[in-house]
């Protein structure tokens, strides 16, 4: 039951992206950024209210953050596929099979990851801090820190299903999904900047 809900809201958030990312493609990059910086704000925001994390609005916000990130990324996303439309359909089918298996293993695995999450968090703040810095001062990213982020992220969408099915009430659906979602995009982000290269 939760995890039906959970991946529901992990499609209808992909969803709001998808429509943030037609909504934003002919944004210039410096207003995408800054939409992007604010989804992040909402991110870390979400980390200290609860309001954020349980009920209804909750779910607002989720699909809010989903949105704008998707209207922060479409500038970058529409340049990709019209000079590498491979990278983007590479990225995108090797995203959705490592989400099917993260999320599985991690759901089958008898072990308690929970330990596992506090760390790999901080590891994939880091980085993508790493990252905005670098974007600033460099053009490009670089593959080594984006496959950083993708094995990161990737172990925590086996972590967060794990915590679902050990720990998971009716209270954790909209922060584990928040967590599932935000992870499958840094593991696309990531891989579309490895096979645009």
């Amino acid at each position: 039951m939760l995890l039906g809900q959970v991946m529901f809201l992990v499609a209808i958030a992909l969803g709001f992206m998808v429509a943030g990312s037609y909504i934003g493609r002919d944004l210039n990059e410096g207003t995408a950024f800054i939409l992007f910086l604010v989804a992040f704000g909402m991110l870390i925001a979400q980390s200290f209210v609860e309001k954020l994390r349980v009920g209804t609005f909750a779910i607002g916000w989720l699909y809010a953050i989903a949105l704008l990130i998707g209207i922060g990324i479409a500038p970058a996303l529409k340049y990709v596929i019209e000079t590498d439309p491979s990278a983007v359909t590479q990225a995108a089918g090797a995203t959705a099979l490592i989400t099917l298996g993260m999320g599985a293993g991690g759901f089958a695995l008898s072990k308690d990851l929970k330990a596992w999450m506090r760390p790999l968090l901080f590891i994939i703040l880091g980085c993508v801090v790493i990252s905005f810095v670098m974007l600033l001062f460099s053009s490009g990213g670089n593959p080594i820190l984006s496959a950083i982020i993708a094995i990161v992220s990737s172990l925590l969408i086996a972590v967060n299903f794990n915590y679902l099915r050990k720990h998971g009430t009716g209270d954790d659906v909209v922060w584990i999904a928040t967590g599932i979602f935000v992870s499958i995009v840094n593991i696309f982000l990531s891989l579309l900047n490895i096979f645009s290269d």
